[in-house]
């Protein structure tokens, strides 16, 4: 839909699209720290073995529970507002995560990655972000230059926990988290630089009722597309570096894997942007889903670190293609004082079907192992392919039509 409110001049797109890319790293990395390490620090702490990946898990509830908040937030003070509660919540996850490994406290530990999975929250909404005072022409470039940034978060992440996760013996990964909340601080400075257009009366009286909204089937498909490429996503990556582990793989080597998957989710987005305007944001989602499926395919070819290692790669740039495919689908479904309310509620379905992933990917390990865990994917994947599939042929229709 076409957007009414004023284009920023190209200086100030430019800065902010800038900042949201590094922020977007330094973020990122934050998150890495809690993908690669959450299960086996929960592995450490939990009284049961069952429970070694609920703190990822909850990390997944933290950002389904924040979305519709961060929204809120950011249509009533501002998205800085926002951005920068985000990243003081950041900081919390860095000094709980290490206050818990020091102290030996399980639950302590899973309150940190709640507010790590606010901050992811808050994270997320920043390609949405780079789309503010941008034409909308212009705005799946914008949106996929911003999460270009995770890249570094990549590179970053793993190695950050490589590097420290030994320096505060013998409390593993304590000082891992010391330096996480450091580079969150880092982020909010950032941040304090970038000059978004205010929430207008409008967007503030919040204009069709959601319900309204969310039954268009091109709503309904971009949720689908987005959650499914999302919780998959998840699925796996949560249950990968423990898998890893007990085959008989290195943290070394798990980490060195979730570098690569990181760096393949986005490194993409320098060109996703141009396939999206080129193809259509409904094919690069069906396009990321079968990438994933794919993932799923050479990971139950065997328990080699290649095998993990080319699973996690595939996945990530399934992730990339399918969740920013989606994320765009999502641009073309509201009107300009909409933005914020359809963009959170988007997000909430994400989070929240990603979390029931999250939680059952941890038991489907533990009871049945890492092959069931690959099998289960195809079955959410299989509907999100028909669901985009059938409002892509629905829309082709109303167009001849």
């Amino acid at each position: 839909m076409g957007d009414l409110s004023a284009v920023l001049p190209e200086k100030v797109q430019s800065s902010n699209i800038w900042r949201l890319s590094v922020a977007q790293a330094l973020a990122g990395a934050n998150s890495v720290v809690v993908y690669a390490t959450g299960a086996i620090v929960g592995n450490m702490l939990a009284p049961t073995p069952m429970l070694a990946t609920l703190p990822v898990s909850i990390f997944v509830v933290g950002m389904a529970a924040c979305t519709l908040p961060v929204g809120a937030i950011a249509r009533r003070f501002g998205r800085r507002t926002a951005f920068l509660a985000g990243t003081g919540a950041g900081v919390l996850t860095g000094l709980l995560a290490m206050l818990a490994i020091i102290q030996g406290w399980f639950w302590l530990f899973c309150l940190a990655t709640f507010f790590g999975g606010s901050y992811a929250a808050v994270v997320l909404s920043f390609r949405f972000a780079a789309a503010d005072g941008v034409a909308p022409a212009r705005r799946p470039r914008a949106l996929s230059l911003v999460m270009a940034g995770g890249v570094a978060a990549g590179v970053v992440g793993p190695q950050l926990v490589t590097w420290t996760m030994d320096l505060w013996p013998p409390h593993m990964f304590a000082a891992t988290f010391l330096v996480q909340a450091a580079v969150a601080a880092v982020s909010a400075l950032i941040l304090l630089g970038v000059h978004l257009p205010m929430p207008t009366a409008q967007e503030i009286a919040g204009g069709r009722p959601l319900a309204e909204i969310a039954r268009q089937p091109r709503f309904v498909a971009a949720a689908i597309g987005g959650a499914v490429s999302y919780l998959l996503m998840n699925f796996l990556m949560t249950s990968a570096p423990l898998a890893m582990r007990i085959c008989g793989h290195s943290q070394e080597s798990a980490n060195l894997g979730l570098q690569w998957h990181v760096i393949a989710m986005y490194a993409p987005s320098f060109f996703t942007g141009h396939l999206i305007a080129r193809f259509g944001a409904g094919r690069m989602a069906i396009v990321g889903l079968l990438l994933t499926g794919l993932s799923a395919a050479v990971g139950l070819g065997g328990i080699d670190v290649a095998h993990f290692w080319a699973t996690l790669v595939l996945l990530g740039l399934g992730w990339n293609f399918g969740f920013l495919g989606a994320s765009a689908l999502v641009l073309e479904c509201h009107r300009p004082e909409e933005r914020t309310r359809v963009q959170s509620l988007n997000d909430f379905i994400v989070f929240g079907l990603m979390a029931i992933g999250s939680f059952l990917s941890g038991s489907l390990l533990s009871a049945y192992g890492w092959n069931a865990v690959l099998w289960v994917s195809f079955v959410p994947l299989v509907l999100a392919v028909v669901a985009l599939a059938a409002a892509m042929a629905r829309s082709a229709a109303q167009a001849r039509a």
